[in-house]
């Protein structure tokens, strides 16, 4: 029966709302838990929530498909039902799972609970795999691959507050890979330390019954083993479990003890070994043969630990029911290993390890105490050495799972192919791929011309054909019959490769004095050919065989999915990139106002939607705009293109900033609600910041959306962000856009950014802007040079975002060149502003212009003084072009038309219209302003 009682081994019971309840609650409203709570623990909460996981979840899935009768069932009944008959009338819930988490089990110390509990902890097949159940004891001893305790609230879901749990994977005795979990559920009130020796005990009984179940010659070695244990009584040795070797080391350190048993049973011989640890420390293996009573030969692979035995150590059991030494931790996989392995001659090891079998001199076990051993494998030489070649493959396999395609380039991926290969498959390896595949394209004749792409070994000097030459295949060559099949194409000795020899004699000649074998396999992803790799092996290593070839035949399988993936997104992006930039300004007006440089910069990943326009406004004014669409790829650049457009369109009809950012927000609110995806939303996101400067009082209206303020460097060296109203983002409405005038003498260099210049992932936004400001410190570049020391000083090296970059450089309109006078609204002052205006004329040298000039400002005056009010002013602007602009306080806008024969009116814009280059009307706090522009030579 388990009895109540506390655990002092498990701090931070979740009681009263304490403890695990307390740091529980913080964890799920995103406060930093960093004490109070066990790490393996809060790890497997923070993997839970990155899972997207919920507290409230109560459903799993649940597997119809699960093999009622498998290998772990028939192990586990048994030892299921005495465990039942153990907890008969407590609240005891007992289960197996298997290596996926599915429970394939149940039993119930009390009948009772079956019927009470939900199916979710009652009915087999449910699967309670962290990913699906958050922290809890199956999923947890799979996460852990260990024994683990998981008490109340430190489950992760809701549903599971009220238990508390043990759970410790049960392993296949022989390989050492987990066959499944067997987890004792129970009230949390119902603690009691003495579980874990009890769920120990019965995992072996499983693990015990997993061994009957293994093969006749596995069974006949094991004995043999166990036997000769039982005759070593001399006691000059200790014996140990190997559970308790493996909780001597850490997980890596047994990884490792694992990997180099394995390698030292492959070689069939009587060896010693000794494995250092990262740590300084350091364990003996060492292997000794045996034969089975059929026969069967095979080798013994033992730990022997420095020192005296572990506590916890006992004597090797004597027959295969009872509790023996079993390799209880598995090896997990090894992301590298040595190509070879020291291994020294041992003595005679036939009976026990001795002290004087280690270390050549006479061991005393009265005098110091012997060290102990545990048997960590026991085998056949040659399974072993399968088994090691095949793990030695897996891993590869799955090193390049991870390591190939973490980039999305194609020259890079095909560089982490080549690493992943060099030097556990191949000594050299190179990559050729069509110069089309390069740029994103689908090879035309993938047979034809190639580039040498990548060229990788374990030394250099060796005379491959060096990166960036076109290399040309002769149709008897590996390289090409492997394109032409599209399968590896094995050469294991190429000096009787001759085809590959008569290719080119002198080339080939001097690479056979390095290379010895050769693997040729094509590229080739859905249906695509993407080149060739080739594999090759140095003089001083061992030839390739088939198995290599089929090796590499799989890890180039795997590795022309990522470059064809690279292949495609590099597609895509080249097609985003050229519509971004064909959307983008393709020159630059000419205009006294300022002088413009203007750069675009793509993000490293992908291409965005950031913008910049520069549009030349009536008065002598220039607007200057940069926004930023939220987003990647065609889609954003597209919406970027729509919304430029639409920009202009506002701006060219003078309204102020403020009001051009409200229609754009109205727009883009308007295309978010026509997009049949976005469900009202606001997928369609952008910033904006339209700046408007006046060359003749030089000043400079701006307003922003969401986007960060400009920089403004004065001439005389100082820098400002000025401090604009913020503005929502462009799309969410709702609120005003407020505009802010700034003073801008000439010579002053006003910077429009987006995002991507300043911000960054691993830079602080306001060290960012200082180095802006130093940027801008020297007043004698030009905007051109401005553009590139911003860009090579602030912009991030690796931009993850794109940036757009707008530098003008201000211009004043000299007061010599404007002219402006007061009219009444007495109709008879006319013909005194022609004069004026006229006199002013022949000053400047413009008498060719005059004759319009006089005609236009004519109709102007005259038509704000019959339907305009006062008071009203005149201006003259001699700039690229003259400009003749009539202002009254009236809000009422001309309109063209066309004036019937019977009329006596109407014929005045008209003739504006015709006598000028461009006219219209724009609107100020005051009233209005009809403008009208003409060249400087007459009409």
């Amino acid at each position: 029966m388990v009895r109540s009682g506390g655990d002092p081994m498990l701090t931070g019971r979740a009681t009263g709302g304490t403890g695990p309840a307390r740091f529980r609650e913080r964890f799920l409203q995103g406060e930093q838990v960093t004490e109070g709570v066990r790490p393996l623990i809060l790890n497997s909460w923070q993997r839970s929530r990155t899972l997207g996981l919920s507290p409230n979840q109560s459903e799993l899935p649940y597997r119809e498909d699960f093999e009622p009768d498998g290998r772990i069932v028939r192990a586990a009944v048994p030892v299921l039902d005495r465990l039942q008959s153990r907890f008969d009338g407590s609240e005891m819930n007992i289960s197996v799972a298997d290596a996926n988490g599915t429970v394939l089990l149940r039993r119930f110390g009390k009948a009772s609970l079956a019927r009470s509990l939900p199916a979710i902890q009652s009915v087999p097949g449910f699967v309670f795999a962290e990913r699906f159940a958050g922290t809890n004891g199956i999923g947890l001893a799979l996460a852990e691959r260990q024994l683990i305790r998981v008490y109340g609230a430190e489950h992760f879901a809701e549903r599971s507050q009220g238990s508390a749990c043990r759970a410790l994977p049960v392993r296949d005795p022989l390989s050492g890979r987990i066959e499944g979990v067997l987890c004792l559920g129970y009230p949390r009130g119902a603690e009691d330390p003495s579980l874990d020796s009890l769920i120990r005990k019965a995992a072996e009984a499983i693990e015990r019954r997993l061994l009957r179940q293994s093969s006749t010659r596995e069974r006949d070695l094991l004995t043999a083993y166990l036997d000769a244990g039982k005759q070593a009584a001399s006691g000059l040795h200790h014996s140990v479990t190997v559970a308790a070797l493996a909780s001597e080391l850490r997980p890596a350190d047994w990884a490792i003890l694992m990997e180099k048993a394995t390698e030292l049973l492959s070689r069939g011989q009587r060896a010693a070994l000794d494995v250092p640890f990262p740590d300084g420390r350091s364990i003996t293996l060492v292997s000794r043969p045996m034969t089975g009573a059929s026969g069967v030969e095979g080798f013994a692979v033992e730990a022997v630990l420095p020192g005296p035995a572990p506590r916890d150590a006992a004597t090797i059991p004597h027959q295969v029911d009872e509790p023996m030494s079993l390799p209880a931790v598995p090896a997990p996989a090894v992301t590298s290993l040595s190509k070879a392995i020291s291994v020294v001659a041992a003595p005679d090891l036939s009976g026990s390890v001795t002290t004087a079998g280690l270390d050549g001199e006479r061991g005393d076990h009265h005098a110091s105490p012997p060290p102990a051993r545990g048997l960590v494998l026991v085998g056949e030489p040659q399974v072993g050495t399968y088994a090691l070649a095949a793990r030695r493959r897996l891993e590869l396999l799955s090193e390049a799972g991870t390591r190939i395609g973490s980039t999305l380039d194609v020259r890079r991926t095909a560089q982490e192919l080549a690493e992943t290969a060099v030097p556990r498959l191949a000594d050299f390896v190179t990559i050729d791929l069509p110069e089309a595949v390069l740029r994103g394209d689908e090879a035309a004749t993938p047979l034809g011309a190639l580039l040498r792409t990548v060229v990788h070994g374990i030394r250099d000097g060796c005379p491959f054909w060096p990166v960036g030459k076109q290399v040309d295949y002769a149709s008897t060559t590996p390289q090409l019959r492997s394109l032409t099949v599209g399968q590896a194409v094995l050469e294991p000795d190429l000096t009787a490769a001759a085809g590959w020899l008569a290719h080119d004699p002198e080339h080939s000649g001097r690479l056979l004095s390095h290379v010895r074998s050769l693997i040729a396999v094509p590229l080739v992803a859905r249906g695509v050919v993407l080149g060739v790799v080739c594999f090759y092996r140095a003089q001083d290593s061992a030839p390739f065989e088939d198995d290599d070839r089929s090796l590499a035949q799989e890890l180039a399988t795997r590795a022309a999915l990522s470059l064809d993936n690279a292949r495609r997104y590099t597609h895509e992006r080249t097609l985003a990139l050229a519509l971004q930039r064909s959307l983008l300004p393709q020159g630059l007006p000419d205009h006294s106002a300022v002088d413009v440089a203007l750069r675009y910069l793509p993000a490293e990943s992908d291409v965005g939607g950031d913008w910049y326009d520069v549009i030349p406004l009536s008065g002598t004014r220039v607007g200057l705009f940069v926004g930023d669409v939220v987003g990647h790829g065609m889609l954003s650049a597209a919406t970027m293109g729509r919304l430029r457009t639409a920009a202009r369109s506002f701006a060219e009809l003078d309204f102020p900033p403020d009001e051009v950012l409200t229609h754009l927000d109205n727009l883009v609110a308007r295309l978010d609600r026509e997009d049949p995806d976005s469900d009202g939303a606001g997928l369609i996101g952008a910033t904006c910041l339209y700046a408007v400067y006046d060359p003749t009082s030089q000043r400079c209206t701006m307003a922003r959306a969401g986007h960060p303020p400009p920089a403004l460097a004065r001439p005389d060296g100082t820098v400002s962000f000025p401090d604009l109203p913020a503005g929502p983002p462009l799309g969410l409405g709702g609120l005003p856009f407020e505009a802010a005038e700034i003073d801008t003498p000439a010579d002053s260099r006003l910077v429009l950014y987006t995002d991507g210049l300043i911000e960054d992932r691993t830079r602080d936004v306001d060290v960012v802007l200082d180095q802006l400001s130093s940027a801008l410190a020297h007043s004698a570049r030009t905007p051109e040079e401005t553009c590139g020391v911003i860009l090579d000083t602030v912009a991030p090296a690796r931009p993850y975002d794109d940036i757009a970059l707008l530098v003008a450089h201000t211009h004043a309109l000299e007061p010599d060149r404007i002219a402006s006078w007061d009219v009444s609204t007495d109709p008879a002052v006319v013909s005194e502003v022609r004069a004026a205006a006229m006199r002013q004329l022949a000053d400047w040298g413009l008498d060719e212009a005059a004759f319009a000039a006089e005609l236009m400002l004519s109709e102007l005056v005259t038509n704000a003084i019959r339907h305009g009010t006062g008071p009203i002013q005149v201006r003259l602007l001699h700039d690229r072009t003259l400009i003749c602009e009539v202002s009254d306080t009236s809000d009422t806008a001309p309109h063209l038309r066309r004036a019937a024969t019977t009329d006596e009116g109407g014929r005045g814009l008209f003739l504006v219209a015709q006598l000028s280059q461009s006219w219209g009307t724009r609107y100020t706090p005051q009233g209005k302003v009809i403008w009208a522009e003409c060249g400087l030579h007459g009409v």
